[in-house]
């Protein structure tokens, strides 16, 4: 049985280990999502879901509108650097899904 939360099949798990990039906020993000708490990662995970299941992970579908709903969180505690940190953890969350892809 694997610890980590959402990591789903063990494949999965070891994607997590591995020092991808990103990976330290999808982690985060399934952990979060797994406990119910409203983070910026357990948003930017719920966008991902699509490309994350396909990896193996198990992400519970928490959120409707997840990109709206990221952008208002971020801009909540930003202000009017929102933008910018929403495309960073995009990008982030991206890098990860194609790093992941290419390990597994």
């Amino acid at each position: 049985m694997n610890d980590q939360p959402g990591a789903g099949a063990p494949n999965a798990a070891s994607l997590l280990a591995k020092p991808l990039p990103g990976a330290d906020l999808v982690a985060k993000g399934l952990e979060d999502l797994h406990r119910g708490l409203d983070t910026a990662e357990a948003l930017l995970v719920s966008i991902g879901r699509p490309r994350l299941e396909g990896l193996g992970f198990v992400v519970p579908r928490r959120y409707e509108q997840p990109e709206l709903r990221l952008y208002e969180h971020l801009a909540r505690e930003s202000g009017e650097a929102a933008h910018s940190r929403y495309n960073a953890l995009i990008r982030r969350l991206v890098s990860f899904e194609r790093a992941a892809e290419c390990v597994r």
